[in-house]
């Protein structure tokens, strides 16, 4: 495999799966919660069947992070910034059945954005620091074939500010996120549309898109071997791209530099406005996937795309609400990219097409969460449950009709469509339903100064209870009852008060949120 390039989530054929977990080997060795900077809260809800249905899920989510998917960091491999801690001199992996190194920028961004920064703040520090490298102008993400992803990693910094309040990691991250905003930008605006070139967020394989650009003359998986495709401007894209800019600002006003901030700020409302004006579908009330540089639009449903678009502000309130009331879901979730290319069908579902991956739909829930659609994130919390009891793991995607692990269809190094393997042990998995909990239901707000609680409690699920959540130095135990997304009572300690925790609080603190709609 040529150097620098990663493994696209299409590569491994069920031919070459058993060759792939061999070469994982002792690389992934086990690290246990204790001594590892874990804490493990406990999910307790009052009704038993939801306890059995999602609270005993919780309890798995959490020991497999801290266990299988936390492993040791070679610092030969994973130290290139000279920045990671011993100890706990651990980071987490992507997942089971990939060949080691698993220095992959995406995996580890999501994956500490998701649950890594809160539950284990210096595994987090560690794997957000293991995909950068020191380059001659400074730190930088490294800068890999796989360009369009690297923006997420600054998203995941600032939360990992906001959780942590460490300065230190604040003013290197800074200078990290803007040396890598500043390449990107050089070499991949579109000055001709304001919008940021790449392939989408989630699709590195060449299922996820039409033809063209998917060729049928070339025989690769990876989506840059396929004319044309690295001038495509994806909504998922350009949503983490604004996104990045917002944070880079919100960084930026914590380091003392204003101006720098309000540049960026106008950069994000330049980019909002092209993504409205090429993407936004009035008559549909969502937005499209994709615009190509001759202008022309592909209106899919790209399910990461509409769910950045509501997590990462891009989208109004308003258009959020139609986003969320027209989007499609599949009778297990909602999948990467809806419809079904011409080339595929339900038979034979394309990887990166109609197939759900459980970090697509987890995202999609935390969007509905901060949305106010109780209905829709109960619907999703559960049927990533039922996926995941059903097949007894947490793995890569699942096909979204029958529910059956299942890896879908992609063209291959063969020539032709190929039947590709669903991964095990896939942690971005783990860690949206994670994400679900904590920032869905329990509604965590993180902001540089406090933590706000905006719930979001599917009445049918009764009383609910996170006890031991560390937030920096408190211990929280976090109580909900009724049901909604509106606040009408709140105790901190059996007092009333606003539903935010300050930052600079230190003890144990009890929480207990009575919510309505």
């Amino acid at each position: 495999m040529p150097a620098g390039r990663r493994i696209d989530r299409g590569r491994l054929t069920r031919r070459s799966f058993l060759a792939a977990v061999a070469a994982l080997g002792t690389a992934s060795a086990r690290a246990t919660a204790e001594g590892n900077g874990y804490t493990m809260p406990s999910l307790t809800f009052s009704d038993p069947t939801t306890q059995r249905r999602l609270g005993d899920l919780y309890a798995r989510a959490l020991t497999a992070l801290a266990d299988t998917h936390t492993i040791a960091a070679d610092p030969a491999v994973y130290d290139k910034a000279g920045l990671l801690t011993y100890p706990p001199g651990t980071v987490v992996r992507a997942g089971g059945g990939y060949p080691a190194p698993q220095r992959w920028t995406r995996d580890a961004a999501v994956n500490a954005w998701n649950a890594v920064s809160l539950l284990a703040p210096d595994v987090g520090r560690n794997t957000l620091w293991s995909v950068v490298d020191r380059g001659p102008d400074g730190l930088v993400v490294q800068q890999d074939d796989q360009w369009w992803d690297q923006v997420v990693w600054i998203l995941a910094a600032r939360h990992h500010y906001r959780v942590t309040g460490d300065r230190v990691f604040l003013t290197r991250a800074y200078r990290t996120a803007a040396h890598t905003l500043a390449v990107r930008t050089a070499l991949d605006l579109d000055t001709s549309y304001g919008l940021f070139r790449g392939p989408g967020f989630m699709n590195d394989g060449i299922s996820g898109y039409p033809s063209p650009p998917a060729s049928a003359w070339v025989r690769s998986s990876f989506v840059l071997d396929h004319p044309g495709t690295e001038r495509l401007m994806c909504l998922s894209t350009n949503c983490l791209y604004f996104g990045a800019q917002s944070a880079l600002a919100d960084m930026a006003d914590s380091i003392g530099e204003p101006a720098r901030a309000t540049s960026l700020r106008a950069d994000a409302r330049r980019l909002r406005q092209a993504v409205d004006r090429y993407l936004w579908r009035a008559e549909a009330g969502t937005y499209a996937y994709l615009l190509k540089d001759d202008g022309t639009v592909d209106d899919s449903q790209e399910g990461a795309g509409l769910a950045l678009a509501l997590l990462c502000g891009l989208a109004d309130e308003q258009r959020a609400q139609q986003i969320l009331e027209n989007t499609h879901w599949q009778p297990h979730g909602v999948v990467n990219v809806w419809p079904h290319f011409p080339r595929f069908d339900d038979a034979r579902p394309g990887r990166h097409n109609v197939m759900l991956w459980p970090m697509v739909h987890g995202l999609f829930g935390n969007a509905a969460a901060s949305a106010g659609r109780g209905d829709l994130f109960a619907r999703a919390v559960e049927q990533l449950a039922t996926l995941v009891v059903s097949s007894d793991g947490f793995y890569e995607l699942y096909d979204p009709v029958s529910g059956a692990v299942d890896g879908g269809w992609q063209e291959g190094g063969s020539g032709r469509a190929e039947h590709f393997v669903s991964q095990p042990d896939q942690t971005w998995s783990v860690t949206a339903y994670l994400r679900l909990i904590h920032d869905g239901l329990f509604g965590l707000d993180l902001a540089e100064d406090a933590l706000r609680l905006r719930p979001c409690l599917p009445p049918e699920w009764g009383a609910v209870s996170l006890r031991g959540l560390r937030y920096r130095g408190m211990t929280l135990d976090i109580e909900l009852s009724g049901g909604g997304g509106r606040v009408l009572e709140c105790l901190v300690d059996g007092r009333p008060a606003e539903a935010v925790v300050p930052a600079e609080g230190t003890g144990h603190h009890t929480v207990e949120l009575v919510l309505g709609v």
